[in-house]
């Protein structure tokens, strides 16, 4: 995952949305674009979750947001 980038992905996430909703895809091709689409966003997710871990283990414990 060395060479993933969360915002070229969701960015490219956007584009598959907008070609799908066109339906002028064949249906190989909307498969082929949803199993792209499946895999960048769980790519996304994992990226969301260690990022989130990663705020969590840097910030004090017992801080509050207006600290």
């Amino acid at each position: 995952m060395s060479d993933f980038n969360y915002e070229e992905s969701v960015k490219r996430l956007e584009e598959i949305v907008k070609i799908l909703e066109a339906g002028n895809c064949t249906l190989e091709q909307m498969m082929k674009l949803y199993e792209e689409g499946i895999s960048l966003s769980s790519k996304c997710g994992k990226a969301l979750d260690e990022a989130e871990f990663r705020i969590t283990e840097l910030s004090p414990k017992g801080s509050t947001d207006n600290e």
